[in-house]
């Protein structure tokens, strides 16, 4: 009688007692799993992430020139403090010549410079996502399909269906 009493307590089904302990504090077997799986998680995204796959002389080359134009310009700049200690009326009359350029060329020095940085990042941006992307789909996390472009696209099953719609009406 003892044991059918307290049995659903302490018992190898439902256990009550656990089961309320877990409201008030967690389950730390549970809680070490999916902390381990973060983890594991983390480390495959690194993995993938700076697992970078082996290309050519060429596309090394051009990487490394693209990777110039920031220290050159950060190293000018100081180069240039530098010079105007070291040598003033030279300085000077190199800033005269800078001075005597029109504004309007200033604004499309800005620009091309504005566009090269800003290409250059969304660049890096997106060989960023493709392989995140890419790591995502090899995990079985995403479908082979949202790999093949460059952001995670839904399947055909799981598309919107107003934009089914419109797509049969067009």
């Amino acid at each position: 009688m003892i044991g059918t009493l307290v049995a659903p307590l302490v018992g190898a089904g439902p256990n009550v007692i656990r089961e309320t302990a877990e409201v008030f504090r967690v389950n730390a077997e549970n809680a070490d799993a999916r902390a381990a799986a973060g983890r594991e998680a983390s480390l495959r995204q690194f993995a993938a992430e700076f697992g970078h796959a082996r290309r050519g002389r060429f596309d090394r080359a051009v990487d490394g020139l693209n990777r110039l134009p920031r220290p050159l310009m950060a190293f000018g700049t100081i180069g240039m403090l530098v010079a105007a200690m070291a040598a003033p009326e030279w300085f000077a009359a190199r800033m005269g010549g800078l001075a005597a350029v029109p504004e309007p060329l200033w604004w499309l020095m800005g620009a091309i410079v504005s566009f090269y940085f800003g290409a250059r990042y969304q660049t890096t941006a997106q060989q960023f996502q493709r392989a995140v992307v890419g790591s995502l789909a090899a995990s079985g996390t995403v479908s082979a399909t949202a790999s093949s472009s460059a952001g995670v696209t839904p399947e055909r099953g799981d598309e919107n269906p107003a934009l089914a719609e419109w797509r049969e009406q067009a």
